[in-house]
This record gives structure tokens, C-alpha cells and sequence, in this order.
């Protein structure tokens, strides 16, 4: 509890004070089909009820392990292979004992170029690796951030290419050449072996696919006299999706949609919802409206028409009044025939 109560906290302090973690969710859309492993990385200067250097392990949106300064450990969440401990162990070692080497001389070095003297300061990390849906190793990349400003970030391709944004302390050519060693034959390796590993121990949680569901809403605006349309998509798996709402064949500007944010549902599924508001001037010009969803598990995207808003409650309004006629009209009909049918035995009695 103390440590899954920790991971909370850092991502609360994350969200709020810098910017790793809109990264990771960045991170986690950044191809369809493929997974990533990433460590979330946390080194705290001061006084603080937590671990000086702390890790946690995601494969995808999924935790599976936690290290810090306290055991210099890692503890996964679930039981690993046997044969891998000591290969676990020595890897985990090698990462994170020179991360949190690296994370605290910069920590120094901050410290003494931004004049933060007193209290508590974070730095943060984020670095992973991508392992694409051709299982090829895609980007490795890593972001950097204290005290809640970004300080830099550098991008590691196939090609072994590495490009660097360093905001402050700029590398030299031997700190360059260093790094480049150390991804090439060290960090990457042992990230794609990893995500390997627990890919295929985890792939009934991170291999799943859901297709999504989807409702479409309105909701009559009393305050304008408008209308708010909503497009709803529910219980997928994996997160990635695409949906888009469209006026009359265009996709609407962003700006007038609310909405969009990739929400978990208490399954471990996800959900998306985009509103649109109408207003009774826009009404009246009757456009058509529609919303077009992409997902991994549809082989097709989902194309959804809402149709003019105005013309489908006149179009429900008239339903509605056609099959009361009917109705009426055939209780009448039954009627005469029963009134038929009882003047006919009077009739027949009489003679």
C-alpha cells in the first residue's frame, strides 16, 4: 500500500508541478499496435516522508514494478520467472543505480544555477523504450523536468541516432558520445529484452482488444434554446483511439469542441466523449452532423450520422402522430364492427 500510495502521489505531483506527465500520456499514443515499457523516475531533495530515489515500472498504461533508495530493489507485481531473478536483478542495478547517480548530480547542479537553497525540490524522469507492432524496437526517449520546468529531453531512433533538447547544462561532445554508448549497447538492450518479457507475461491484460461502444446524445440547452450533441466511446482496449465529429461533411475546429480527453473506466477499459454545442441560430440553418470513430479492433472506421437536429425532432413529432392516427383509426374500426356484430343477434333474436 505505502508504495502503490507513493505512485499516486508522484503522479499527482507530477500532473501538478511539471511536465513528465503529459509525456507519458503523449508517449503512450505514439503508435497504433505498439506497446512501451517506461520507468517513472523520482529523486527528491529535502526533507519528505518518502524515498529519496524512487522508480515505477509501466508496461503500456499497466504498473508491474516499483524500486527505490530504500531496498535498491525492484518489486514486481506479479510473480517473475525464477530463472530471470539474478538477470532482473543485475539489470535492474545497472539502470537504475546510474539513473539515480545521473538525477542527483544534475539535482546539485540545478540546485546551484537556479539559487534553490532551502526546502524541497523534484526532479523527475520519464525514459522508455517502444517496441512497434512489427516487433522491431521504434524510439527510445526521455524526458527531464525540476522543480517543475522542463531541463531537457533526447529522442534515440533505430538508426542509433540521438537527437537532444537540452535546456539547461548542454552536453559536450564527450557526455554526447558517452550517452550514445550507453543506449546503444546498454539501456536499450536490456529495455527492449524487458518489454519482451513481460509483454508476452502481461498479454492477456496489454494484448486485449475491445471493441468500443458508442452512444450519441443530445441535450437541449435551456439557458440558448440550442441544442449539445455528444459522441460517446466506451469500453475500449487499448486506448488508442480516433474520433472525430464533422458539420456537413468538415471536421469541426477544435475550439468549439469540449471534451476529447481519454478517461479510464473501472475495468481497465477507456472511454472518450466530444461535445458540441448548437446554437438556435445554427439550428435553424438545418446542417448535418456526424461522428467518425477509428479504432485498432474495427476493421472499418464507425461512421455515425446524427442528421439536422431540427428536422429529427419534427421527424419524431410527426412518428409520433402518425401512429396515434392509426391507432385511433383502427379502435374505431373495432368498434363499429362490435356494434355491427351486437345488432346482428338482436336482429336474428327478434325474427
Amino acid at each position: 500500500m505505502r508504495r502503490d500510495a507513493y505512485f499516486v502521489w508522484s503522479l499527482d505531483v507530477c500532473a501538478r508541478t511539471c511536465l513528465v506527465y503529459s509525456h507519458f500520456e503523449r508517449f503512450l499514443c505514439l503508435s497504433i499496435g505498439s506497446h512501451s515499457l517506461m520507468a517513472f523516475a523520482t529523486y527528491i531533495v529535502g526533507q519528505t516522508p518518502f524515498p529519496e530515489f524512487s522508480v515505477v515500472l509501466m508496461l503500456d498504461d499497466v504498473q508491474i514494478g516499483y524500486y527505490d533508495s530504500v531496498t535498491w530493489s525492484v518489486v514486481y507485481r506479479s510473480s517473475s520467472d525464477s530463472k530471470y531473478q539474478n538477470e532482473e536483478k543485475s539489470d535492474a542495478d545497472i539502470v537504475f543505480l546510474d539513473m539515480y547517480n545521473s538525477m542527483k548530480e544534475r539535482a546539485v547542479y540545478f540546485k546551484k544555477h537556479l539559487n534553490h537553497t532551502n526546502g524541497v525540490h523534484v526532479q523527475q524522469r520519464l525514459a522508455g523504450c517502444e517496441l512497434l507492432d512489427d516487433d522491431k524496437p521504434g524510439l527510445l526517449q526521455r524526458w527531464d523536468a525540476f522543480n517543475g520546468q522542463e531541463i531537457g529531453e533526447y529522442t534515440f531512433d533505430t538508426e542509433k541516432n540521438v537527437q537532444t533538447k537540452i535546456i539547461w547544462g548542454p552536453w559536450g561532445q564527450i557526455t554526447r558520445l558517452h550517452m550514445r554508448f550507453l543506449i546503444k549497447n546498454i539501456y536499450q538492450p536490456i529495455c527492449i529484452k524487458v518489454l519482451r518479457r513481460y509483454l508476452y507475461m502481461k498479454k492477456n491484460s496489454v494484448m486485449r482488444k475491445v471493441k468500443p461502444r458508442v452512444r450519441l446524445m443530445k441535450k437541449t440547452l435551456t439557458d440558448s434554446q440550442g441544442l449539445q450533441i455528444s459522441c460517446l466511446a466506451t469500453g475500449f482496449y487499448p486506448r488508442h483511439i480516433n474520433l472525430t465529429l464533422f458539420r456537413d461533411g468538415q471536421p469541426v475546429d477544435d475550439d468549439q469542441i469540449t471534451g476529447g480527453e481519454i478517461l479510464p473506466n473501472g475495468d481497465g477499459t477507456y472511454q472518450m466523449r466530444k461535445r458540441l454545442g448548437i446554437s438556435k441560430e445554427e439550428l435553424r440553418e438545418e446542417h448535418k452532423y456526424n461522428c467518425t470513430m477509428k479504432h485498432l479492433n474495427l476493421d472499418n472506421k464507425l461512421d455515425i450520422t446524427f442528421g439536422s437536429p431540427t428536422h429529427s425532432v419534427v421527424f419524431s413529432v410527426l412518428v409520433f402522430m402518425g401512429v396515434a392516427v392509426v391507432i385511433i383509426t383502427a379502435l374505431i374500426i373495432w368498434r363499429k364492427r362490435q356494434a355491427a356484430g351486437k345488432c346482428s343477434v338482436k336482429t336474428s333474436s327478434f325474427l
